[in-house]
């Protein structure tokens, strides 16, 4: 069977269910969520495991994107479909399946209009920095080293200056001249953890590396690279090249999202 055929959707007539899934994943071995075709990807992986569950290949949709190498403790997605198969045997049918770095915790029926993405409030990322002289192979899939401690006070009063809703035009990496880059970040706090520094980014959406860019800002500030007035300036500037790169994606979990 091949994946790259685009899944069908059962007609409203025929979809008398819509199936809320939620799921864990380590996007390491993935291309991202995203169908593609040649590509393995968290998608298709789970349509093929819906397809072998429930007698029924249809798309699966997702409350966002992650990119490539990215990771899910609590991402969302849904199902319209006509299989009359529980819920809880349908996860437990697509767990078995599923390869070992996807599973789906929970699935539940909800309204025929309910809407991953659409229906999404806010959703949170966490960003895992570890600090250290020497790489660690047991975190090197899901933290990224710094070799210096930063300044923790001087990220966070470089994260109290982003909160608030702005243009993140500087903090994107797939933006046109069109695109509307407005967001609104509600909470970006700096939390030691026992490894070293975690950075949780809330907001009512993100824009392609946003948080990997937002957490490379906060980590320049901490070690004197940004000032606070360089930090305010990249608000203003819209001007992806003035900031500093987006860190690499394998540190960076979707944690939850709210609806």
């Amino acid at each position: 069977m091949s994946t790259e055929l685009e899944p069908t959707h059962p007609t409203r007539a025929d979809a008398v269910r819509n199936v809320k899934l939620v799921l864990r994943y380590d996007g390491a071995n993935y291309h991202g969520w995203q169908r593609q075709p040649g590509l393995s990807t968290i998608q298709t992986t789970l349509e093929d495991a819906f397809e072998r569950a429930a007698g029924e290949r249809c798309a699966i949709h997702a409350s966002g994107r992650t990119d490539a190498g990215v990771h899910a403790l609590a991402q969302v997605a849904h199902v319209h479909t006509a299989t009359r198969v529980p819920t809880d045997h349908l996860a437990k049918a697509m767990n078995g399946w599923l390869p070992p770095d996807i599973v789906v915790t929970d699935a539940v029926d909800v309204p025929v209009d309910f809407h991953a993405r659409h229906h999404a409030r806010r959703k949170t990322y966490v960003y895992q920095l570890r600090f250290g002289r020497q790489r660690d192979p047991h975190w090197a899939r899901t933290t990224f080293t710094l070799w210096h401690v930063p300044d923790l006070a001087r990220m966070r009063a470089a994260a109290a200056m982003l909160v608030g809703r702005h243009d993140f035009r500087s903090f994107t990496t797939d933006a046109n001249a069109d695109a509307d880059t407005v967001r609104t970040l509600f909470a970006l706090r700096v939390l030691r953890w026992r490894e070293g520094v975690r950075v949780f980014a809330t907001g009512d959406g993100f824009l392609m590396h946003m948080v990997r860019t937002l957490t490379g800002v906060l980590v320049a500030a901490g070690i004197g690279r940004l000032t606070p007035e360089g930090v305010r300036e990249l608000l203003s500037v819209h001007d992806r090249r003035a900031a500093p790169a987006a860190l690499p994606a394998h540190a960076l979990f979707l944690w939850r999202v709210d609806y």
